[in-house]
């Protein structure tokens, strides 16, 4: 069961057979999303700049469910390495707890709280006719995208569980057929095409709902019609006792994770209301940068993915120091081909830079911002890919308290700061600002390469008692 050291060739081809699905699926994702904003940004530049913002709020709520699932998944990769069945059982029961726990918690901050977070990004420099617009669309399409909640993050539950035992295809085949749901109900939805009635943003949050629950019903079909290859999935609701012991471990590794996931992600979306006080003209090119970025970015946070899942399972097999070395020489080279993909992608990226911001329907001078704000994410991208690296490989041993100072503490004691600075305290324009905060990052890739180099991250955590 020890862990052998895989050629380079070895290593690239189980990385790809890992993260290309992920990508595609991501890719797919970020691409049809793009599309919508699209369909959205064509009714208007306010009711764009609502859904904008609105997907800032729900963002929040999808990476608490990605750092609640993650956080057990450390266990669930090493389980699966391990093939431990029981062990991964368990590990599904608690994700379904607190997929329920995290649902419950948001749509209660949502209905009690949502118009007033969206009045955050409201600047004192914009029209009250633009408040008014942008609030009533952000109020509507908020409404309807919390009917979703619930079965995108059993969605992922399920999807991660399938990841975690090395199953990329058909979380990616039931994305792409989702997908492909939102994108038709988008197109049918919003313009009120085939007698539809012609529904705006409510049309876009509609299909958008739709196509989580296609999701999850494809997936949770699929993994319980296959047990013969995942005997644990029959056993999930047979009962939902867990080891105390086993409970108590996890949680404490899953905790730091989730606060880790929930202030990062809040940390971004304080980041964005920064940016917002130079007026709602800068949401509005944030939104079209951040839509062609996302598309792009899917191959380091693919390779997040990927790095978590080959490094989980070394460490469940680990018990010797020659399967330290071989897993920390894994990791870095991990890292290097993360880099490697996204010097790439970023080029990539900065090719659409003069023509993407040209399909919206909104003025030259958003259009000009955002086509600068892309060419500064593009040329970004590998110090993103670095630290993203750094990130997954620190999680995949369980140290998930270091990476809540590497990732969350960092961005509220650093990038948070800065920015309030520049925003209020210099007269310089927006991407000056977002070129000053970014810069701040190669303090964050320093970090993260003496933390992994150090090693200490590296931990079995399958053992536990019944």
């Amino acid at each position: 069961m020890s862990t052998k050291a895989l050629s380079h060739k070895q290593l690239i081809q189980k990385t790809l057979w890992i993260a290309v699905p992920i990508m595609i699926q991501n890719a797919i994702t970020n691409f049809v999303g793009m599309l919508d904003n699209i369909m959205v940004g064509q009714i208007g530049t306010n009711q764009m700049t609502g859904v904008s913002i609105v997907n800032q709020l729900i963002f929040v709520f999808n990476l608490m469910i990605f750092g609640g699932t993650a956080g057990i998944g450390i266990f669930t990769a090493q389980f699966a390495g391990k093939n431990d069945q029981k062990g991964l059982m368990y590990t599904v029961r608690l994700k379904v707890a607190m997929a329920v726990v995290l649902t419950l918690l948001g749509i209660g901050i949502f209905l009690g709280c949502g118009d007033a977070m969206v009045q955050l990004w409201m600047s004192n420099a914009s029209s009250a006719s633009d408040i008014t617009e942008t609030m009533k669309a952000a109020h509507g399409y908020l409404l309807v995208m919390l009917v979703g909640i619930f079965p995108f993050a059993m969605s992922q539950v399920y999807a991660s569980t399938l990841r975690e035992n090395g199953e990329t295809r058909v979380p990616m085949i039931a994305g792409v057929i989702a997908i492909f749901v939102n994108l038709m109900g988008n197109y049918i939805l919003i313009y009120g095409k085939f007698g539809a009635p012609k529904m705006g943003v409510l049309g876009a949050a509609t299909a958008t709902v739709l196509s989580r629950f296609v999701e999850v019903a494809l997936v949770m079909f699929w993994s319980h019609r296959h047990t013969q290859r995942f005997p644990f999935m029959k056993m999930v609701y047979r009962g939902f006792g867990v080891p105390k012991e086993l409970t108590i471990s996890i949680l404490l590794k899953a905790f730091p994770l989730l606060l880790n996931e929930t202030l990062w992600s809040l940390g971004q979306t304080a980041l964005s209301q920064q940016y917002s006080t130079l007026g709602l003209s800068v949401v509005a090119a944030f939104n079209i940068s951040n839509t062609i970025a996302n598309v792009f970015n899917v191959a380091f946070i693919s390779m997040g993915d990927a790095t978590a899942i080959i490094l989980g399972q070394e460490l469940g097999r680990m018990d010797s120091e020659e399967d330290r070395k071989v897993i920390k020489y894994d990791a870095f080279r991990l890292a290097i081909i993360a880099v490697v993909l996204c010097v790439i992608s970023g080029s990539l990226l900065a090719m659409t830079a003069g023509t993407f911001p040209k399909v919206y329907n909104t003025t030259d001078e958003i259009k000009r911002m955002a086509t600068y704000l892309i060419l500064v994410s593009a040329a970004f991208m590998p110090v993103y890919a670095y630290e993203n690296a750094s990130y997954f490989t620190l999680r995949s041993g369980g140290k998930t308290w270091i990476t809540f100072l590497f990732d969350s503490v960092f961005v509220w004691v650093i990038s948070v700061p800065a920015a309030f600075v520049f925003t209020r305290f210099t007269d310089w324009g927006v991407v000056h600002v977002f070129i000053a905060v970014q810069c701040f990052d190669f303090i964050k890739m320093a970090i993260g390469f003496f933390m992994v180099r150090h090693g200490a991250w590296m931990h079995n955590l399958t053992a536990y008692q019944e």
